[in-house]
């Protein structure tokens, strides 16, 4: 055999080898390129159906207190912060049109009373005496509506949160003073339409003040809206709080806790949730016989590490939480057995 053919076969059996050995080496690798990913199983638990809103604190009753007419101011009693009662007086209106208003019904009283005498003994009509009593009568009702915008009171225990005005100043568009009734205060929240059969009268809230930190405060559902609002799908709720320690202020910030009971629903680790990029949705892959399914998910609350998942997931799933970055929906996997 000549020396170059034994080259020629020595060449085809090393190439035969070398391809061989690159045939097995891509097998090997194909193999060690499956994603390597960690399984947990998610199981049905009783979860407290608990929903938190934002809310302003609002007084319970906004008093605007002024005269029905234009009148000149001669005293306000009070300033901003003052607490009043009920019935107190707030401040006095010039009284020249009520002295004014008050001569005049007595003499509408003093001819009334004389032609009444003369229709006694037959010297008047019926018809005269019935005139000057409708007269009385208007005149009456100014003196009274004078009187009762002469001298201004609140009509609620409050505090006055605005004065408008200075003695002398002529009355305009706004208020002479604002009572705010703030023993309650009360909030207002949209509910989800949801819990609509949910939510009652009485019902207990918690309710948490911005500037007081965590502190609680416990308040009761004293209003329940009858209507849905079709664009938002959420119905109002007022909350009120007794606050007779004056310490809740309106327009204070606050957080509203509400338990609307429990319901059963699977509990997945947050690891395992996935945020689709570019919207709000949420995807966990769920693991089965070998590969993995992309399941757009329902979240509820969190819990700690864990969330609740209203749909996308069922009762006993095992859910990759370790290793997604390399997955897509349908990828086959290998299960990481580890402990760790």
């Amino acid at each position: 055999m000549g020396k170059s053919k034994k080259l020629s076969i020595m060449s085809l059996v090393i190439l035969t080898v070398l391809s061989s050995c690159t045939a097995e080496k891509k097998q090997e690798v194909q193999v060690e390129e499956k994603p390597l990913v960690r399984l947990e199983t998610v199981n049905t638990q009783a979860v407290e159906q608990i929903q938190e809103f934002t809310a302003t604190v609002e007084a319970n009753v906004v008093n605007n207190i002024s005269p029905s007419m234009s009148l000149r101011i001669n005293n306000i009693l009070v300033e901003v912060g003052d607490h009043v009662r009920k019935g107190q007086v707030l401040a006095q209106m010039d009284k020249a049109n009520l002295i004014q208003s008050k001569t005049q019904l007595d003499n509408i009283q003093l001819e009334y009373d004389r032609i009444s005498e003369l229709y006694k003994v037959g010297g008047a009509s019926k018809q005269s005496v019935d005139a000057q009593k409708t007269q009385l009568d208007v005149a009456k009702t100014a003196y009274e509506n004078l009187k009762e915008n002469t001298q201004l009171v609140s009509p609620v225990d409050g505090i006055v949160t605005a004065r408008n005005y200075d003695n002398g100043d002529m009355i305009g568009a706004e208020p002479v003073v604002t009572i705010e009734q703030m023993t309650p205060v009360k909030l207002l929240v949209n509910v989800s339409e949801s819990f609509y059969t949910r939510v009652k009268k009485g019902m207990d809230v918690k309710v948490k003040i911005e500037v007081y930190g965590d502190e609680i405060f416990h308040g009761k559902v004293s209003l329940v809206y009858p209507t849905i609002d079709p664009q938002t799908r959420t119905f109002p709720v007022e909350i009120k709080l007794p606050n007779n320690d004056l310490k809740v202020r309106p327009g204070m910030f606050a957080r509203v806790t509400m338990n609307f009971g429990t319901q059963d629903h699977v509990v997945a680790p947050d690891l395992s949730i996935i945020k689709q990029a570019g919207s709000g949705d949420r995807y966990i892959y769920v693991y089965k016989d070998g590969k993995v399914a992309y399941n757009k998910v329902l979240l509820g609350r969190r819990m700690d590490n864990k969330y609740e998942v209203i749909s996308g997931v069922s009762d006993g799933d095992q859910v990759v939480v370790a290793g997604q970055s390399r997955l897509t929906n349908g990828t086959e996997v290998t299960v990481d057995n580890s402990k760790n």
